[in-house]
């Protein structure tokens, strides 16, 4: 948990800021998200390996749905669209989904209230012995250590420390 604060938590903060305080127009912002591109205009590594035709018809559909999402009122509403709207384009899976919709939320101001599962955090929260096959957790289930940090930040926990947790 030290260690996540100390050498991410910060740097992931960031990475949103640059979707929420940038002067970017919303359509902007749904597009990088979609194209899943950081603030040095690279690919973010978690989708390093989708083919760029898929990304550029998830941002297609997603701009298409810019009303939509702007009427979202809260992150799970915004993962259920985005989700909807994504997740049938080829080599899309829930860490594309996750990530574009963090991202997009950071643009309208909504935070995840629960944890996420996909990939790395399913792999952590199976090793700590938590409810690893259902879509999300609640952060009242997580050990104590880490129901102190955003729903947003446990997920990293859970993904970027999968390894080293053991049950």
């Amino acid at each position: 948990m030290e260690h996540y604060l100390e050498h991410h938590r910060d740097a992931h903060a960031r990475e949103l800021d640059y979707f929420r305080l940038r002067r970017l127009t919303d359509e902007e912002a749904i597009s990088t998200a979609a194209l899943c591109e950081l603030p040095s205009q690279k690919r973010h590594p978690h989708q390093g390996r989708i083919p760029r035709q898929a990304l550029e018809e998830s941002r297609s559909r997603l701009v298409g749905n810019i009303t939509a999402l702007r009427a979202c009122e809260s992150f799970d509403e915004l993962h259920e669209l985005v989700n909807h709207v994504i997740r049938p384009i080829p080599m899309i899976g829930p860490l594309v989904v996750y990530d574009t919709s963090l991202r997009i939320g950071a643009r309208f101001e909504l935070e995840p209230e629960v944890v996420y599962l996909h990939a790395g955090t399913r792999q952590g929260a199976r090793r700590l012995g938590l409810a690893w096959r259902r879509e999300t957790l609640l952060l009242d289930e997580l050990p104590p250590d880490l129901q102190g940090l955003s729903a947003r930040e446990a997920e990293d926990v859970l993904c970027i420390y999968e390894d080293w947790f053991t049950h």
